[in-house]
């Protein structure tokens, strides 16, 4: 006997209500294999479209690395610029300042020596000496006001970083190697040496030799 006339010998056993059952359980059955084929379909686009979110991120995030580093290079390269501007500058007020202090001192040496040289007994002289130490005195003070101070060695011990020896003498009493005279007082700008103090050096006696 045949698989279809054994169903059809089952189903002519089953009452009208069995078989009706029977229906819509299968029936039911058909909808549930559609609902899981259609829940698949949709869970897969939903996985598709998070990958493309996921892609989509990844490069969002290298896009933002890439534009966070560039910042980070454009804000070096301007801080670069700046420092190397502020460089300029403060070179170009130093040489300008040296370029000034060096026009002014020569005045400088000029007006002490008309005050070395000039007759100070001699009254007639009078007035011309006191407009001379006012001149003076103000160029000096000027000259401190952009932080201009003279080296003034006398009676100190040589130093070849701040003083040019232009000669040398043996000096009784005074220990060897000692400023004994200056002949040009020299200048420092902002602490910096600009100009060395000319001097005259004393220098030891020879020995004497005691052998003979």
């Amino acid at each position: 006997m045949t698989t279809e006339s054994t169903e059809n010998k089952n189903n002519a056993e089953l009452t009208p209500e069995e078989i009706a059952a029977q229906e819509i359980i299968a029936q039911a059955e058909e909808q549930v294999e559609e609902q899981h084929e259609h829940a698949h379909e949709v869970i897969s686009e939903e996985q598709e479209r998070i990958n493309e979110l996921e892609l989509a991120l990844v490069a969002a995030q290298a896009t933002v690395a890439d534009q966070k580093d560039s910042v980070i290079r454009a804000k070096a390269e301007v801080d670069n610029v700046r420092r190397r501007a502020a460089q300029d500058v403060e070179k170009a007020r130093k040489f300008a300042l040296e370029k000034f202090a060096g026009e002014m001192l020569t005045t400088v040496d000029n007006l002490e020596r008309a005050l070395q040289s000039i007759d100070k007994d001699d009254e007639s002289n009078k007035s011309i000496i006191e407009g001379i130490e006012l001149t003076y005195q103000g160029l000096l003070a000027s000259l401190e006001k952009f932080s201009i101070k003279a080296v003034d060695p006398q009676d100190q011990p040589f130093n070849p970083e701040l003083h040019q020896a232009m000669s040398m003498q043996e000096v009784e009493g005074v220990a060897p190697n000692t400023v004994i005279a200056v002949m040009q007082k020299g200048y420092e700008l902002n602490g910096r040496l600009i100009r060395p103090a000319m001097v005259m050096v004393s220098k030891a006696a020879p020995s004497v030799d005691t052998s003979a």
